[in-house]
């Protein structure tokens, strides 16, 4: 028998034809892990006596009524399944919990079947792979095992792109979802801080770690993602958002949106990732995006505080008794990094911090000017040999994308690219503020169904991907005709809502415009006439959905927010006049002949 795809959808279908049992798939990968033999992709492996209760929840259920039903997944080893140890890779470190983390639990719960735990760099500390010690092995890059798998977590992503199961739990405080990701062939989801619980994991920095997800493509990344995000009450970390609230939705990316990038000189990459760079702006243009340059020097001095600053401290702190008790115990590497945190004092915490918020204020502001952000993944697949030549300077180039995301509370989202003359994977990075994963999610299927390429290191072809809904990031683009156009008396209200100009275009040639009577300000009336209507000069602003209901509030009668037709047949939510009121002469005259509300000042004014 060979196993079958195991992309979410084509397990699904599977199950529901009957061509395939959650017993009989799983008994196959056992049997592949017995022919493969020792592999240090994994700590540890479950049996099928450990299976069974797993495979014993699903009877009675189906794809229908549990979302990841009978879906294999595997788990890093900092985070707790329960009965099962473990190691943060650490044999001396090592406990047996009896509770599974909460994330894991909600996995679980969803139909999903842990098969194991995953290698790791120590401590989940490093972004290269080959930190572990030498009871376990370092993990092959999935593609060429001369190549390094990316850490921290790099058990998930091998045994993920390797085919051995559907998606993979890893840990991303500076980069240790995203680096692997990309360095085989995986959509890495770097969530927002707080929505994925880090109960039952084994810290690394408690105030930046976050539960990471590694996938073959968009959608199976969102169907974990959705399982995964929930509030965890008994977390102190964790953060409540509900997306649906805020008017947010997966689904195909928008037709028009603008990316940010940053000059080709910040980049750093060498020929095959600037490639890779090129090859995502050129495929986000086609798309509809309109790139805009930004200079993203303080991004990149946010990053540089992570190691050089006192965050390490936070390092030590996780494992500071079994350095002073058992230091031998913790890889050379770690150990240098680790005990650097013992010194800093609390003033430079304070400073860093200080420091931090001026970066994140100017950070705030570039993104503020587009919609999405694009960058490199990393900068560079380095082999194993140059890691272990210079394993604390090769480590630190790969985090110069990666390591300022959390520090600056933003979501991001890597995304496979394509290949190196060599076979080798590479990849781009696409980042938000926080709370914009769905977003990203879109963006990153929309790339993946352009480029088409195989799912992960398992060659095999990936499926042409559904049309879907259109996704809600959670704006709505507002259509302005009157005071509230661009340097006109009441557009601070869009603007003080955090409102960006989209675009300037006129209504479809359906409408009449009004001056109503009172103010100032002066207001417009923009009313539909099929007869007699014009096209009018009108601005679309684009202002997030929980800022609409103050809006509302202050719009005073008869005017309203309803449905207005553009020239490009869109309808967009706009000002709308109450039915009749523009027929009383004392109350509003008509302008539609000036074409357009500044024509109609100006004629005033003049």
């Amino acid at each position: 028998m060979t196993t079958p795809r195991l992309d979410i959808d084509s397990l699904h279908t599977a199950y529901r034809s009957g061509e395939l049992t959650p017993s009989a798939l799983v008994d196959r990968l056992l049997a592949e892990a017995t022919e493969r033999g020792g592999d240090p992709a994994w700590i540890t492996r479950l049996g099928r006596e450990q299976l069974a209760p797993y495979l014993e929840r699903l009877e009675g259920h189906s794809p229908d009524s549990l979302p990841l039903y009978g879906v294999p997944f595997a788990l890093k080893d900092n985070i707790d399944l329960a009965g099962v140890p473990t190691t943060a890779g650490c044999p001396a470190f090592a406990y047996t919990p009896s509770e599974s983390a909460f994330v894991v639990q909600r996995l679980i719960d969803a139909g999903a079947i842990p098969l194991g735990k995953t290698n790791l760099d120590q401590f989940a500390t490093g972004l290269v792979g080959e930190r572990a010690l030498e009871v376990y092995g370092a993990p092959a890059n999935a593609f060429d095992a001369d190549y390094i798998p990316g850490g921290s977590s790099s058990g998930s992503a091998v045994v993920t792109a390797a085919g051995q199961v559907s998606f993979a739990l890893g840990t991303d405080t500076a980069g240790s979802g995203r680096v692997p990701a990309c360095f085989n062939n995986l959509f890495g989801v770097k969530p927002s801080l707080g929505l994925l619980s880090t109960r039952g994991v084994v810290p690394a920095c408690a105030t930046l770690d976050t539960i990471s997800l590694f996938a073959l493509g968009a959608d199976d990344a969102h169907a974990v993602f959705q399982v995964a995000c929930a509030y965890d009450a008994e977390c102190a970390w964790s953060r409540r958002h509900d997306f649906a609230i805020h008017g947010q939705r997966y689904g195909q990316a928008p037709r028009r949106f603008r990316f940010g990038v940053p000059p080709q000189s910040q980049w750093h990459t060498d020929a095959a990732y600037s490639a890779g760079m090129h090859a995502a702006i050129a495929q986000l243009e086609a798309l509809g995006g309109e790139k805009v340059e930004l200079d993203c020097s303080p991004l990149l001095a946010a990053a540089r505080l992570l190691y050089e600053g006192p965050w390490v401290a936070e390092r030590y702190h996780a494992i500071r008794e079994l350095l002073k008790r058992d230091p031998d115990a913790v890889h050379p590497v770690t150990r240098r990094i680790t005990e650097g945190g013992a010194t800093p004092l609390a003033v430079d915490a304070f400073e860093a911090r200080y420091q931090l918020a001026e970066y994140k204020r100017q950070a705030d502001a570039l993104l503020a000017r587009v919609d999405v952000m694009l960058c490199p993944t990393t900068v560079t697949h380095p082999t194993r040999a140059e890691v272990a030549a210079d394993p604390i300077g090769v480590n630190s180039r790969l985090g110069t994308w990666t390591n300022f995301m959390n520090l600056l509370d933003y979501s991001a989202l890597a995304v496979p690219a394509g290949f190196t003359d060599a076979g080798l994977p590479v990849g781009v990075t696409l980042f938000g503020s926080a709370f914009e994963d769905l977003g990203l999610l879109a963006l990153g299927r929309a790339l993946e169904g352009q480029w088409m390429l195989p799912l992960g290191a398992t060659g095999r072809e990936r499926a042409t991907l559904e049309t879907l809904p259109p996704m809600a990031d959670g704006t709505l683009d507002l259509v302005v005709c009157g005071a509230h156009l661009e340097g006109l008396p009441l557009n601070h209200q869009l603007l003080e809502r955090d409102g960006r100009l989209v675009e300037t275009t006129r209504s479809a040639p359906r409408y009449r415009l009004y001056a109503l009577s009172g103010g100032p300000p002066a207001r417009p009336a923009l009313v539909r006439d099929e007869v007699r209507g014009e096209a009018i000069e009108v601005e679309v602003w684009r202002l997030p959905i929980t800022s609409l209901g103050s809006f509302l509030a202050g719009i005073p009668a008869p005017l309203g927010l309803g449905r207005v037709e553009l020239a490009s047949g869109e309808w967009q939510t706009g000002f709308i006049c109450a039915a009749g009121f523009v027929h009383e002469p004392e109350e509003a005259w008509d302008v539609t002949e000036y074409g357009g509300w500044r024509a109609w000042l100006a004629r005033q004014q003049g």
